[in-house]
């Protein structure tokens, strides 16, 4: 049970010894680095014009720095190991100074955007979202500079409900592998045999479900098995407590709702209105996370979700005062890596092949060693 609770600890491999085990060592890019370039930005414009016309979203600005007391930003998890950074804005001889973060994610922005652009019901928006993770290990598909789709779409109260949430993530899915099909066919040297397509469809699994099949086994292990044996998949109900005490992963309580009822095609009784995309990347032969995403709380779950966290003094915050009177509009939304995305498009062993930030040097060198080198 150890090892279950360390598995919520955060993201990543953890030492780099065990990076050093499980990149790949006889790794070729199959594309150069100039091409890698052509492909990065007309995969990227290919998504996110297809992602549009799939949700009905229109694309807007998006912050890179909020106010600290706006209760906004996203916190990640919620046992406080992944802090934003934060600065002081002087501003007028600190008359009327600003205490700043830079953006984890624009997951609670997004919602408060809807409102500010008048979406109707159906509509949503979409940015081309950038932020700062300070606290992640780093690895060969995580980053301290994060990229991602992150979209927020208006719904109902009568769309609570999975089949909604299905319907959703299968539009997704479709952009990813229509992604995949058109970027083979603009570089055709990413036609490998070695690395099959994606699978047309995915598989839809609840987190108390993938625990009883591997008990034992923590998240990231469990989840490492399932992939191997279903490519790519949909995990349902992140966040909430399951059968062995620990939840499948650690979920922010003011966002995703991981707390609603539901039950199985068989009538198994289940919870939680969000899940993750996973799958199995051939490259680096792991598990690989793509997207993030669930139906939004409203008013009686975010309270519930405070209340098991400990954390009702977020109430006070101005962001969930406007939840909890009904202020911001009922939503469905996700984050989409478009690093991580791209990486297993294009078929790299690394997410610093598609992405430039800072790495450290040991990790650089591990790299070398396998002929993996990070744009600098």
């Amino acid at each position: 049970m150890s090892n279950k609770k360390a598995d919520l600890a955060g993201p990543g491999i953890g030492t780099y010894e065990d990076v050093a085990k499980v990149l790949p060592q006889n790794y070729t890019s199959v594309l150069n680095k100039k091409d890698t370039q052509k492909a990065l930005f007309r995969g990227k414009r290919f998504i996110m014009d297809e992602l549009n016309k799939a949700l009905n979203l229109f694309t807007v600005e998006v912050p890179l720095i909020v106010d600290e007391n706006s209760g906004v930003n996203d916190y990640l998890d919620r046992d406080g190991s992944r802090t934003p950074v934060s600065f002081y804005i002087k501003n007028d001889h600190e008359k009327n100074p600003i205490h700043a973060q830079v953006v984890q994610a624009a997951t609670k922005w997004k919602r408060v955007a809807l409102k500010q652009f008048d979406c109707a019901l159906g509509e949503g928006i979409n940015t081309d979202m950038r932020a700062v993770r300070k606290d992640y290990f780093l690895d060969h598909d995580h980053s301290a500079y994060v990229d991602q789709w992150d979209w927020e779409r208006v719904m109902s109260a009568e769309q609570r409900n999975l089949d909604f949430l299905k319907d959703i993530v299968r539009k997704i899915w479709r952009v990813f592998t229509d992604a995949e099909d058109y970027l083979r066919r603009e570089f055709p040297a990413l036609n490998r045999t070695d690395v099959p397509p994606l699978p047309r469809e995915l598989t839809f699994i609840h987190a108390e479900d993938i625990l009883a099949m591997y008990p034992d086994l923590p998240r990231q292990e469990r989840e490492t098995r399932l992939v191997q044996e279903h490519p790519a998949v949909f995990i349902i109900g992140i966040g909430a407590e399951l059968a062995d005490g620990y939840p499948h992963e650690l979920r922010a309580p003011d966002y995703d709702d991981w707390v609603t009822p539901t039950t199985t095609e068989d009538g198994q009784p289940r919870h939680g209105l969000n899940g993750d995309i996973l799958v199995w990347n051939p490259v680096t032969k792991r598990r690989h996370e793509l997207s993030s995403m669930g139906i939004r709380v409203n008013a009686e779950t975010l309270r519930q979700q405070l209340t098991i966290t400990g954390q009702l003094d977020f109430l006070e915050l101005p962001y969930h005062q406007a939840i909890i009177n009904n202020e911001l509009p009922l939503s469905v939304g996700g984050g989409i890596g478009q690093s991580r995305l791209m990486m297993l498009l294009l078929q790299k062993a690394h997410i610093g092949e598609v992405s430039v930030t800072v790495w450290p040097q040991v990790l650089k060198d591990i790299g070398a060693e396998r002929n993996i080198h990070v744009l600098e």
